[in-house]
């Protein structure tokens, strides 16, 4: 397990002229569930390719601990992936997917057998463990994809976007599993999503993103109760938070529907004046 720090970690794809992701300045807490979130392009997951190797940065650095793991291959970050394809071998078996990257490794066998059956006892994969993929359902696949980086016993777990194969209902048990299986292993996790509900009930600490820019990052009621900005107010809740400019006045807030008592939030330092156009927004 180890903390991950973004400093400044740009990423810019050729002939374009918006960075991907641009300046990131993050930390993850060791054993901490982090949900980057955002609209679809804002480089969530650029962010997390990053951490894994697969995407070089331009400028910037990224920590593992308290490796400098920039220039780093994946294959040396000490990190286990989790795609939105399962990514599972057809011709092997779910022990021998499991143990592959162990096998690939040179670990001796009587150790990939074991770290095979402690990760099957957690996900409850141990009557399956001589099957085929063919022969699993979908969730089944995912806990399987989560047993191959479970065995390799790394010190921060990526994923991307594992739910989003799921039907509905398997996804609410699939994101409880993952969530109550996280804090027991206790491992540094980054996890991508475009969903909401999995980013409000799943992570410690939640980041959101906008063309390649973090808005904010803080705990989910942190995030829906007192928003940084007004994207981060209407991009977070379902119903979106309803936005709308009104003039201060002495008592609160008036716009087109009439004045609204309201009082100035916590640490206002009261520059705002009688007359002041500003920001208002309801849920």
């Amino acid at each position: 397990m180890a903390a991950v720090r973004y400093e400044a970690a740009t990423r810019r794809y050729p002939g374009s002229e918006r960075a991907a992701v641009d300046a990131l300045d993050l930390e993850i807490e060791d054993g901490e569930f982090l949900v980057l979130i955002g609209p679809s392009g804002c480089g969530k997951s650029t962010s997390l390719r990053m951490l894994a190797g697969l995407e070089p940065l331009d400028e910037g650095a990224i920590r593992i601990g308290d490796r400098d793991v920039t220039n780093l291959p994946p294959k040396q970050r000490d990190i286990a992936m989790v795609f939105q394809n399962y990514a599972l071998y057809p011709h092997m078996t779910v022990a021998e997917n499991m143990g592959f990257a162990l096998k690939i490794a040179g670990k001796p066998k009587s150790e990939i057998k074991q770290r095979v059956a402690e990760a099957a006892k957690l996900l409850d994969l141990e009557p399956y463990l001589d099957r085929k993929p063919k022969a699993l359902s979908g969730g089944q696949r995912q806990r399987v994809a989560m047993g191959r980086a479970i065995v390799r016993e790394p010190q921060v777990f990526l994923m991307d976007e594992p739910l989003s194969n799921l039907d509905a209902k398997l996804r609410v048990s699939t994101r409880t599993q993952i969530a109550a299986l996280q804090r027991r292993l206790g491992t540094t996790t980054v996890y991508v999503t475009h969903d909401q509900v999995e980013a409000m009930t799943m992570g410690d600490r939640v980041a959101l993103l906008k063309d390649g820019v973090l808005q904010q990052c803080d705990t989910p009621r942190a995030l829906y109760d007192k928003p940084a900005n007004t994207f981060v107010a209407g991009f977070i809740g379902s119903p979106a938070m309803n936005l709308h400019t009104a003039k201060i006045t002495d008592g609160g807030v008036s716009n087109a529907g009439g004045p609204n008592p309201v009082g100035r939030p916590p640490g206002d330092p009261g520059a705002r004046k009688r007359g002041d156009s500003n920001g208002a927004g309801c849920r």
